[in-house]
């Protein structure tokens, strides 16, 4: 069974401190791939540098909502040049968050729709996250000119409302841990009408451990065979059939070039 963690924040340090029996775990759980998330700047340089020292670990760059207020003057330039290193997939995490509202609001907005234009300019995937602010980040991407099919929605907690909306415009879903959680019926409505084609698993970590192991303080990418599993079993297949599909579907996705 081959497995892809479309998204887990290994330089965390929760993982980075113990990454190489992070790692080796990963591997004896099937993972053939390992898609390494970023929030800021740091994030983006430290997933950059644990990519290009492991074949299998990819990486994004960007800047998520929460660090939107203490971007600098030339954060774009410093994206772009980390998106240019080799093993770079994508642009993200990007999006809106108003839950905290740790950043405000305008400025979260601009600096997604600055991180789409550059996603654009550079053809790159780009890796959304979006909290209690589904509305906002539907109508900046859809100012923003982006295409569609480029466009994940990382580990979904919408309803079937909400999927409707991302999969018309073409995008794929990413479920984490919490469509294993007991409370979350809403988010397993909406992965029953993703289309298999755009499905992908992922952990979050070093967040969201999934049920059965909820109880893990510190969630790690071997856990996403538990989603799998899961998702195998909501939608009737085997876990290795579900294993393979979201497994074809993150490597086109971000072209990750695996046979």
């Amino acid at each position: 069974m081959r497995l892809i963690d479309s998204h887990c924040h290994l330089s965390h340090g929760r993982l980075r401190n113990q990454l190489d029996a992070v790692l080796t775990r990963a591997r004896e759980a099937g993972l053939v791939g390992l898609v390494c998330a970023a929030g800021d700047l740091q994030e983006s340089e430290a997933s950059a540098e644990i990519a290009a020292l492991n074949e299998d670990v990819y990486c994004m760059a960007g800047v998520h909502p929460h660090d939107a207020k203490d971007v600098p003057g030339d954060y774009l330039d410093c994206i772009e040049r980390l998106a240019k290193r080799p093993g770079n997939v994508a642009i993200g995490e990007v999006g809106l968050d108003y839950h905290y509202d740790y950043s405000p609001r305008q400025d979260q907005q601009r600096v997604f729709s600055e991180q789409l234009a550059l996603a654009r300019k550079l053809a790159k995937p780009i890796v959304v996250h979006t909290r209690e602010a589904f509305e906002d980040t539907m109508a900046i991407l859809s100012e923003s000119g982006v295409i569609g099919t480029d466009v994940v929605f990382h580990s979904f907690t919408g309803g079937p409302e909400q999927a409707r909306s991302a999969l018309n415009m073409g995008a794929a879903i990413s479920f984490s841990g919490i469509v294993t959680f007991s409370k979350a019926s809403e988010v397993r409505q909406a992965a029953k009408l993703v289309p298999s084609e755009r499905l992908l698993i992922e952990t979050d970590a070093p967040f969201l451990s999934p049920e059965p192991v909820r109880k893990m303080k510190t969630n790690e990418p071997a856990n996403v065979a538990h989603v799998a599993a899961f998702l195998a079993k909501l939608f009737g297949l085997k876990t290795k059939q579900l294993a393979e599909k979201t497994t074809a579907n993150a490597a086109t996705f971000f072209r990750l070039g695996l046979s």
